[in-house]
């Protein structure tokens, strides 16, 4: 008798016998924690990389390097540029096409727009796919949950037919609908750790990019005054 309800109490066994609604739950829950997998490690390389492009865009321009010299770099890789160098190009670009004579007030509210621009087209992309662990970290657990709750309601309607119940009836229909909500934890977890530390991380850039537009704003205008 204990031999059977072992048996009965495997986990693919659990799985697999549970009703159809409580195994929708669990494949939905499988499918959000690989896809939050996915997104984690992408949004891991993503944010890491930013952070040394960044270090080496400023080490490069506070060493003193001409200012169109660095504009052709980052105009020449655009593609392989950082968020910062793209700021810097989106900024510079803009600046350049003023003439000598002209407000210096225009010339930096439009270059600061550029720039303003430019921030916001990296901060989305940096940004993307956070929304999502968010989902992930705060629905998963109801989701699963909910097929907990299925599944016990099935197994109470199935003892109801019963004469007479023993843990051996029992105990595999709660099993399974507990496998819902552990699975639930299992994609929850993980995502909200992960957007929580992405998104301090992507704050941070946010503020580094601010900083750095302001000093770049303060170089340009000190260029323009002079022109």
């Amino acid at each position: 008798m204990n031999t059977n309800v072992t048996q009965d109490l495997s986990l693919f066994y659990l799985v697999g016998s549970a009703s159809l609604p409580v195994q929708l739950v669990m494949l939905l829950l499988l499918i959000a924690s690989l896809v939050s997998w996915w997104f984690i490690f992408r949004k891991m390389f993503a944010i890491r990389l930013a952070i040394k492009q960044s270090d080496e865009f400023e080490n490069t321009f506070w060493r003193g390097v001409d200012l169109n010299a660095l504009y052709h770099r980052a105009a020449g890789a655009r593609d392989m540029a950082g968020s910062m160098e793209r700021i810097f190009e989106a900024g510079f670009r803009e600046f350049t096409k003023h003439q000598a004579g002209m407000d210096i007030g225009a010339i930096m509210d439009s270059t600061r727009g550029a720039m303003r621009a430019a921030y916001q087209r990296e901060m989305d992309r940096l940004e993307s796919h956070l929304s999502f662990l968010a989902t992930v970290g705060s629905v998963s657990p109801y989701v699963g949950l909910f097929g907990t709750v299925w599944g016990i309601m099935n197994s109470f309607r199935e003892l109801s037919n019963l004469t007479q119940a023993t843990i051996a009836h029992v105990a595999p229909g709660i099993a399974e609908a507990l496998i819902a909500t552990a699975m639930g934890l299992f994609a929850a977890i993980p995502a909200v750790i992960a957007y929580n530390r992405y998104a301090s991380d992507t704050s941070q850039l946010a503020t580094r990019y601010e900083s750095f537009m302001e000093e770049l704003s303060n170089v340009l205008q000190r260029r323009a005054a002079k022109l």
